[in-house]
């Protein structure tokens, strides 16, 4: 099966973005996130799609933009939280290297922040996280190949872990140690 040859998967605020270009850089490889595609597609922001058209249709587009990036993208990918919702997304994940990276509802509340643009969580953030991780977290287990937790760790540390797990080699030196400076 050709494709992205690492998947990640999870909550807004985990990391996938930051972690995913990390993975790239180390693999020698591109990085895709589909709530980017989304974003330039449409023109315009996703809390703007919610808002103006629905969530409905921000899932449609999600649904299009997944679709399309497993069929082009060779690179890492990664999917915006609610990308797993879709059962036909879920299908189109089977076989491929899907890695969940996860974390706890605290961690969550202060990567998020109270106040970030996140739609889903206007109210109550810490309620409404919890609510979405409950009917979630069985759909990220379920496509995942291996669960990373982000929660007290580094995105290079998460990075060693996913390219262990997953058996990929790296094209940079893990946690390279510092070279002294030549005395001239």
């Amino acid at each position: 099966m050709t494709g992205p040859v690492v998947v990640l998967v999870g909550p807004m605020g985990v990391g996938k973005s930051t972690v995913g270009a990390l993975l790239a850089e180390r693999l020698g490889v591109e990085c895709r996130d589909t709530d980017q595609d989304i974003v330039e597609t449409a023109g315009k922001p996703i809390s703007e799609i919610f808002l103006d058209e629905g969530e409905p249709h921000f899932r449609a587009l999600e649904r299009a933009a997944v679709r399309d990036a497993l069929a082009e993208h060779t690179g890492v990918l990664s999917l915006g939280g609610g990308a797993v919702l879709a059962e036909e997304t879920r299908a189109l994940l089977a076989g491929h290297p899907v890695v969940f990276l996860e974390m706890g509802v605290n961690e969550a509340v202060k990567r998020v922040g109270l106040d970030a643009p996140r739609p889903l969580l206007v109210i109550n953030p810490r309620q409404q996280w919890r609510k979405l991780m409950e009917e979630r977290r069985p759909l990220y287990t379920e496509v995942a190949r291996v669960v990373v937790s982000t929660e007290d760790r580094t995105p290079e540390e998460v990075a060693d872990e996913i390219l262990a797990a997953l058996g990929l080699p790296s094209t940079q030196p893990q946690n390279p140690s510092p070279q002294p400076e030549k005395q001239q």
